[in-house]
């Protein structure tokens, strides 16, 4: 076989047979030596031929497809961690057969020859080890040792690391490769299942960060245990991660699987994990998100320019129809804009760990100032193919249960919850209402109610019904100058009351629904003035307003403890319809009484 011309590379001398991924048993020796020699491998996924030192200097990635190699866990290890910084565990609890299990050879032999292989009692390396600068707990499970199963030393080994974590509250990083659990130790390696799905449960429970990195494969007992309960679950590019590897349910169900099928990109898309995450970026990426999950500063950045937020109301020159329009104006900010422009890092995070990632709804994980923060928002765009991929900023069920999801997720780490609201509503379709939208939104409701934390949310655009509210039950509530927020919209509340969305302007003046009105009435709580044309026209300026405004509202709410937040938050909305409390607003006149 001729090789390929690769420039500045040494090259194999002609006519050298070059080695597959992985020797077949019936290559022979003289073969095996040459391949060994010539350090040449053949990526599995486009047939490339790469030079070893080429591949490993682009750790273990193919250069021409990005097809990702295996890797043992000490050259894992070696690309995460900073230099010198792991400590490995001891590996001193040797597999045991309790079984007398025996298929084509017994299985103490089997455990002989992995033991040889690797030089690892069992499938997994654990320690501690830094990532630019911040302590992590580490397991890694290794596929080359009976394919990285999970018997009763594995599991032992992955709870052992979890209570060092626990013990020594520093985050738990778990990455999986791995076929299942071990067949041969039978109901025993089927119990590691629980032991360590309860380990992670305790971390949980006590705030510690616990970050999954799945790989390639990922699948059986191991899925269907730790790999898929940490706080972010992030996978390698084309990792085949699932419960039934593809053979097993090709021949149960009798069906041809999707393209795609099982893969990190299909669970991506299918809401099972927060991030697909090319080798090359997992430092990186794993060092941010240490940080954002470690100690906070409550230092906010300072409130400096123009009033940010308006506690009195201006009469607007403009009528509630312009000011609709401008609310629904494609050219404002999107909320990831104003992630952008706001925070000082953010990190986004996927899925609602059932069904699917909606693009109408985003969040993640931010820094502001010292502070980190969970932040969610509804998302547009500024042209037809953005606002198709975001369903007009009209989330599913999905969507408000990602948000619920990291609702949850802010609570337990103690992190304040910043909302951009900007929908017309949520998605009125059948499959919605099929997967529950009204549970959904409900349930967003209720826990917005009980965080203990600050809650913060911004009306940036439109704030249609109950779509919006899933996000806007919060200490403090504010509006931008020309956006609304409504129990229904304009046309809505036209087709019902007079058969046709024609007098949609007459029922927007009704509605009361201007940020003046409503501050007026006491729905929000200050209103954010906006350049004299639009957001739209300057949304850097608007985008700056918008952070001061929102270091304006959450100071205060920093030095209140959960129980105070939680009862004030439930005296802010019991005052809606007490009479005692509500305002009572003269509308010829706008005079409060």
């Amino acid at each position: 076989m001729s090789t390929p011309q690769m420039p500045q590379i040494p090259q194999p001398p002609q006519g050298t047979q070059m080695p597959p991924v992985t020797p077949s048993p019936q290559v022979p020796s003289p073969v095996r030596a040459a391949q060994q020699d010539v350090q040449w491998r053949r990526c599995a996924s486009c047939g490339s031929f790469i030079y070893g030192k080429r591949l490993d200097r682009n750790l273990k990635v193919c250069p021409e497809c990005g097809f990702h190699f295996r890797i043992p866990p000490d050259v894992r290890i070696g690309q995460l961690a900073d230099p010198g910084s792991f400590e490995a565990f001891p590996d001193t609890y040797a597999p045991r057969d309790l079984l007398g299990f025996r298929d084509s050879k017994p299985y103490p032999d089997r455990l002989r020859d992995a033991q040889a292989r690797t030089g690892r009692q069992d499938a997994i390396l654990t320690g501690r080890m830094t990532v630019r600068g911040r302590p992590v707990v580490v397991a890694v499970l290794d596929f080359t040792f009976m394919g990285g199963s999970m018997g009763t030393v594995v599991g032992e080994a992955v709870a052992a690391a979890a209570r060092n974590a626990l013990a020594r509250r520093l985050p738990l990083l778990l990455i999986a490769a791995s076929g299942g659990a071990r067949m041969q130790e039978g109901a025993l390696s089927l119990m590691q299942m629980a032991k360590t799905a309860q380990w992670v449960a305790a971390l949980r429970e006590a705030r510690v960060p616990v970050i999954n990195l799945n790989t390639d494969p990922t699948f059986g007992g191991v899925s269907a245990s730790f790999a898929m309960l940490g706080d972010v679950i992030l996978a390698e590019p084309g990792a085949l991660i699932g419960f039934a590897g593809p053979q097993v349910i090709r021949n149960t169900i009798r069906q041809e699987l999707p393209p795609g099928f099982q893969s990190a990109e299909f669970l991506l898309e299918h809401g099972m994990i927060d991030a697909v995450v090319p080798r090359e970026n997992q430092r990186e990426q794993l060092a941010r998100l240490l940080a954002l999950l470690g100690p906070s500063l409550p230092e906010l950045p300072d409130a400096t320019g123009p009033e940010a937020i308006r506690t009195t109301p201006v009469p607007s020159t403009r009528s509630t129809r312009e000011t609709v329009a401008l609310a629904r104006d494609i050219g404002r900010p999107t909320t990831l804009e104003y992630f952008g422009y706001v925070f000082d890092d953010f990190v986004s995070l996927h899925g609602d760990r059932a069904f699917g990632d909606d693009h109408a709804l985003v969040g993640g994980i931010a820094r502001f100032g010292g502070q980190s923060l969970v932040v969610l928002g509804h998302q547009k765009g500024h042209d037809t193919a953005e606002l198709v991929r975001s369903n007009f900023g009209m989330p599913n069920p999905e969507g408000y249960r990602k948000a619920l999801r990291l609702m949850r997720f802010a609570d337990r780490f103690g992190l304040p919850v910043i909302n951009f609201i900007d929908t017309p509503g949520a998605f009125p379709g059948i499959e919605a209402e099929q997967r529950g939208q009204s549970v959904a939104i409900a349930d967003c409701i209720l826990e917005l109610s009980r965080l203990r934390v600050p809650v913060v949310s911004v009306v940036t655009g439109e704030g249609g019904s109950g779509g919006a509210l899933a996000l806007g039950v919060a200490d403090t509530v504010l509006i931008l100058e020309n956006a609304y927020y409504s129990v229904i919209s304009p046309e809505g509340c036209s087709t019902i009351l007079f058969g046709t969305a024609e007098h949609a302007d007459r029922a927007a003046d009704a509605l009361r629904l201007t940020a003046p009105e409503l501050l007026r009435l006491g729905v929000v709580d200050g209103v954010v003035p906006e350049p004299p044309d639009g957001a739209h026209t300057a949304p850097h300026t608007t985008a700056l307003t918008v952070k001061n405004a929102l270091a304006q509202a959450l100071t205060p709410l920093l030095d209140l403890d959960g129980e105070q937040l939680v009862a004030a938050r439930r005296r802010r909305y019991d005052r809606f319809g007490d009479p005692q409390l509500q305002p009572v607003v003269d509308w010829e006149t706008h005079d409060e009484h």
